[in-house]
């Protein structure tokens, strides 16, 4: 059955349609080459001398330039090439020239509307910004590939039909809201349990899908795709089940599949689950850190985070908490410390320690440090050196001195922010939902370099690629370049 004759793009009209999830695998197209992506290199870390310390981080540095230098002008991810937020430095002391200041008549090289409800972050790879889309009711579900350089679309691929996708139950979420991945052959595009495919870049053909990959998500999907390896590791936190899930890039094929283990305390009395396991539902994607010689995915979820080695899926370490609904990704200072964030109830963000000893259960043993104040819900923090900057759904701007534990800086922007804050060129750039970007100079000072107005917000969050921002409104794409 060649499913893939059925599919819409600008040539071809036609239908994928699917009422349900028939637990299927269906392989579309002759499979793809291995795609290339770069080793994991592991270095000790404690170096003997001081010699060997300045060796090792020479090297790491020489393998890091010699690896990322070549396609450091790609955004290939939710949180971009690191998975934090960074686009990669020019070097030599030079920068990209990103903007710094935009509107509706001053630095917009294209401006594309996209119609539909959905807050996935675009991916730019090449000549290409790949998004998602999907109609607000979420019986279609969509591709859409822009020109890079025209903002022309290429492709506006209808991948699923859903009869009775599951009501919304918020405002604020959508059917589209999983950002894609992208690499040197194909885009992998997820949309939770409603399905997730693998496109040819070239023709937006298919070459995999699947659509047996269960999990009730209630208040609409949210994490995003990762790619390590030869894996796409996909998050399904729903009300019903909780896992992880590592395909082969290849086949769409599962490589593991992790359940949580997680003890949610919420069955009453009478066998029923408290909030119908509204407080088992989280909407994180993980982020990678090396560890003991093990490339680890640390994955916040409802009411605990869990470390697994990447490649196989075993559960390293974990830590509990109250909150629930986690949509910010977690991020690193160095390799010595993750900032988790626990979610909503009252979000705490938590300083865990990471050493030769984070095994098994750390909760008491590895949290330095426990804030709540000015904490996000949903927004991820940006890391540079060892401060974190963050703004929040009640619009405050903060930096966080993570060797302490304090907010050092606060500001009342007087907006509301669910998209991530992205970092370039000496400048930090936070959109909000109103239609503004704040580009912010790191320090203490939280110096607010210019505010730029456009006609509508963003819920997803900025890309960079080169010296051009890509902002993904409620309903275009932007373009911007000096």
């Amino acid at each position: 059955m060649m499913v893939g004759s059925k599919r819409k793009s600008q040539q071809k009209e036609g239908k994928n349609f699917h009422a349900g999830h028939d637990r299927r695998i269906i392989l579309l197209f002759q499979a793809p080459r291995k795609p290339t992506c770069l080793p994991s290199y592991n270095f000790p870390l404690d170096a003997r001398s001081p010699n060997d310390k300045l060796a090792s981080m020479f090297l790491r540095a020489l393998i890091f330039f010699c690896l990322v230098a070549p396609s450091q002008a790609e955004w290939p991810a939710f949180r971009g090439p690191t998975n934090d937020g960074h686009y990669p430095p020019a070097g030599d002391g030079k920068i990209h020239g990103f903007p710094t200041e935009w509107s509706e008549d001053k630095n917009i090289v294209w401006k594309t509307p996209v119609t539909g409800r959905a807050w996935s972050t675009p991916v730019v790879m090449d000549n290409e910004v790949w998004v998602t889309n999907a109609t607000p009711d979420g019986k279609k579900m969509y591709a859409v590939c822009l020109d890079k350089v025209t903002g022309r679309k290429t492709h506006d691929i209808l991948l699923f039909e859903n009869e009775a996708p599951e009501p919304l139950s918020n405002h604020v979420n959508g059917y589209g809201s999983c950002s894609p991945a992208i690499d040197s052959e194909h885009v992998y595009i997820h949309f939770g349990s409603y399905g997730t495919t693998a496109l040819d870049r070239k023709t937006g053909r298919a070459i995999w899908e699947r659509r047996d990959l269960p999990c009730q998500h209630f208040r609409g999907p949210g994490s995003s795709v990762v790619l390590h390896k030869n894996l796409v590791i996909l998050t399904m936190d729903g009300v019903d089940v909780q896992y992880l899930v590592a395909l082969d890039r290849k086949t769409g094929k599962n490589v593991w599949r992790t359940e949580r283990n997680t003890d949610f305390g919420d069955v009453e009395a009478n066998g029923k689950i408290r909030g119908g396991g509204d407080f088992r539902k989280a909407y994180s994607t993980p982020n990678f850190v090396t560890l003991n010689g093990v490339r680890q995915l640390v994955s916040p979820g409802a009411k605990a985070c869990y470390s697994y080695d990447a490649d196989t899926g075993k559960e390293l370490w974990k830590i509990l908490y109250k909150g629930f609904s986690n949509a910010a990704a977690p991020v690193f200072v160095g390799n010595d410390m993750a900032l988790i964030n626990t979610g909503l109830g009252k979000p705490h963000l938590l300083g865990v320690r990471l050493d030769d000893k984070t095994q098994g259960d750390i909760t008491k043993s590895h949290i330095e440090w426990d804030i709540f104040k000015r904490i996000p819900g949903r927004c991820s923090p940006v890391v540079i050196d060892s401060d974190a900057y963050f703004t929040s759904e009640s619009g405050i701007l903060s930096v966080l001195n993570s060797e302490k534990g304090q907010i050092e800086q606060y500001k009342a922007l007087k907006t509301s922010f669910s998209a991530s804050g992205v970092y370039a060129d000496g400048h930090l750039y936070f959109a909000d939902e109103k239609g503004k970007t704040f580009v912010v100079k790191p320090g203490p000072e939280l110096e607010i370099v210019a505010t730029n107005q456009l006609d509508d917000g963003c819920m997803a969050s900025p890309a960079l690629n080169e010296k051009a921002i890509y902002l993904r409104t409620k309903s275009h794409v932007y373009r911007i370049e000096k």
